[in-house]
């Protein structure tokens, strides 16, 4: 069960010389422009309200001006509230001292920046240890660490080079290091990969999903492109003016946007690219588990078609056609199905992107079976519901033309 680390509940921002003054207009419902105009003051954030699982990413997005930037340096506290609250692990941050603030800075998030906010007159090696640093760690123990990671990150041997002698997707290698150096449960980053050149940004993005699957850190990601958006999060917040306007998971905010400007966002994205086996397979329609043709035969004919995916306690084992139970039906009811009756097929993981599925699916005489890693049977995948997911999005994209 996802486990909350942080909640945000009823978070305002505005700024201004007066912003507390300004807050009733912004409950009566006054839009952005309506309270810039009458009062001088511009609302950042409105209402927001969020719940961020440990060990997830979750992705907060939106065009220049939505208000994620503002959003992500509430969780720091490096800008203060109008009204709500930010919680983390039961940490009210709002009501932190300046020593507390100070501490919880230190330990419990560490921050990657878009541009890279690397100390040009240090070496990486140093760069990399100076959360440690900052922390009061011994020089051994966190020139050490950050070792470690800089090896984690591909960048051994580097140690003592400076910033100015790397490349950009380098560079961000080393902010990444240095964030991950002082193991705070919080991983903030801001725009992180996009000021890179776009085959540096993707070979990132994988980077970071590979550290996420080994790390399991809580990172929040802020970016305003929606591919990297789909790619990276486990769920999804879009901003518009300050406000939440959906939040969900990628296939969930794809297949299902909530308003004309998410499905602006989403009409030219290629889902084929985007969505996942998992978000568009169907249960199987035919489950077999007898051991024995007779009884095999029988669940056969209570379900529709004539073919089932044979499942044992060793797992998923191959397709069965109702013919090739006929005919050894004919020969010995009572005897177990053996490799002779089912047939191999090409199997896909929930996981694999369905792009990379298409051409399989395209030559099957079945519906592919859809097997985790574990040989558990999870669904099927008929080429309709392909063709249905992408047949869609053109029909969107020509509405909103």
């Amino acid at each position: 069960m996802a486990e909350p680390l942080i909640q945000v509940k009823g978070l305002y921002k505005v700024f201004g010389p007066k912003p507390a003054s300004v807050m009733p207009l912004v409950h009566e419902g006054k839009s952005k422009d309506e309270i810039l105009a009458e009062t001088g003051h511009t609302v950042g954030l409105k209402d927001i309200n969020l719940s961020i699982n440990r060990g997830e990413i979750f992705v907060i997005m939106g065009l220049s001006g939505s208000g994620k930037s503002t959003l992500i340096r509430h969780f720091n506290r490096l800008i203060d509230p109008t009204e709500g609250q930010v919680q983390v692990d039961d940490v009210e941050v709002t009501e932190l001292g300046s020593k507390a603030l100070q501490e919880f800075r230190r330990y419990k998030m560490s921050m990657v920046f878009q541009h890279f906010g690397l100390l040009p007159h240090r070496t990486v090696l140093e760069n990399v240890s100076y959360g440690l640093a900052v922390q009061k760690v011994g020089k051994a123990e966190r020139q050490a660490k950050a070792r470690e990671w800089l090896e984690t990150v591909g960048l051994k041997g580097y140690e003592m080079q400076y910033p100015a002698q790397l490349s950009g997707g380098q560079q961000q290698r080393v902010g990444l290091a240095r964030a991950l150096c002082t193991n705070a449960d919080v991983l903030l980053m801001d725009e992180a990969f996009s000021a890179l050149d776009p085959l540096i940004r993707s070979e990132m993005q994988d980077q970071l999903i590979e550290l996420q699957a080994k790390l399991q850190k809580t990172i929040i990601f802020i970016t305003h492109d929606l591919d990297e958006a789909l790619r990276l999060g486990d769920r999804i917040a879009i901003l518009k003016d300050g406000e939440v306007v959906q939040q969900g998971k990628p296939e969930d905010i794809l297949l299902n946007p909530a308003t004309r400007y998410v499905e602006a966002f989403v009409k030219d994205v290629n889902r084929a690219r985007a969505l996942t086996v998992e978000t568009v397979m169907q249960p199987p329609a035919c489950r077999i588990t007898a051991d024995k043709i007779e009884g095999a035969l029988q669940q056969m004919k209570r379900a529709k078609g004539d073919y089932g995916y044979y499942v044992n306690d060793d797992g998923y084992q191959g397709i069965v056609t109702q013919e090739a139970l006929e005919e050894a039906f004919k020969v010995e009811p009572s005897q177990r199905l053996t490799k002779a009756i089912w047939q191999e097929v090409p199997v896909v993981s929930p996981e694999a992107i369905l792009e990379t599925v298409i051409p399989e699916t395209l030559e099957a005489e079945y519906s592919l079976p859809v097997v985790d890693d574990e040989g558990n049977l999870k669904g099927e995948l008929p080429l309709s519901c392909i063709a249905d997911v992408l047949t869609s999005a053109e029909t969107e994209r020509k509405e909103l033309a």
